[in-house]
């Protein structure tokens, strides 16, 4: 039985993300056992989820490659580019893309300061409360782009309280891992 091209990659990412984990803490170590029914099993629903969707990706915050080097494994065709400041996660996530031959450029930035990218989509996950990662995202996403934002069971509250400064338009994905969680896809995001 062959095991196609993306399986083979995301066994690699796995085994690269338990190396080094211990050195930079990529993800919490008491969720590396669920690395892959947890972790990489929710950035395959948001490719799946998004799996139609034209035009470029940027992942804000990359950390550990959740879910942007997932994505770049999954969607080889999208233009994808993943932002992260520390040093050493961007050291990582260099070595990964290197490694797999995945076609993804890495950004050692903060977010807050690069200029503009005018991107067709944006993810991010474990980032930051809504309210502030809404800046963030509307730095970065074309007008008529989709943000697809991983959150946690706290997402509810913190739409709520994103709408005090923004408007935008929703649509929650219930999480494939996590029944309290969701991927929100966004757009028409504007200042309240």
């Amino acid at each position: 039985m062959s095991v196609s091209r993306e399986t083979e990659r995301l066994r690699a990412y796995a085994s690269l993300l338990r190396k080094w984990n211990p050195a930079i803490n990529l993800v919490a170590p008491s969720t590396l056992d669920r690395l892959e029914t947890r972790h990489i099993a929710d950035s395959l629903h948001l490719a799946e989820l998004a799996e139609s969707t034209p035009g470029g990706w940027l992942d804000l915050g990359s950390g550990g490659g959740l879910p942007g080097i997932v994505m770049a494994i999954m969607r080889p065709d999208f233009p994808l580019t993943l932002i992260e400041s520390d040093q050493r996660k961007a050291a990582f996530l260099r070595s990964v893309v290197r490694e797999l031959s995945l076609g993804a450029k890495v950004l050692c930035q903060r977010i807050e300061v690069l200029d503009g990218l005018d991107a067709a989509n944006i993810s991010a996950r474990a980032l930051a409360p809504l309210p502030q990662l809404m800046a963030y995202v509307n730095r970065h996403l074309h007008p008529a782009g989709t943000a697809w934002l991983m959150k946690g069971r706290n997402w509810r509250a913190e739409v709520a309280q994103a709408r005090n400064n923004w408007t935008f338009d929703l649509k929650p994905h219930p999480s494939a891992t996590d029944p309290d969680a969701a991927i929100l896809e966004i757009t028409g995001i504007r200042h309240a």
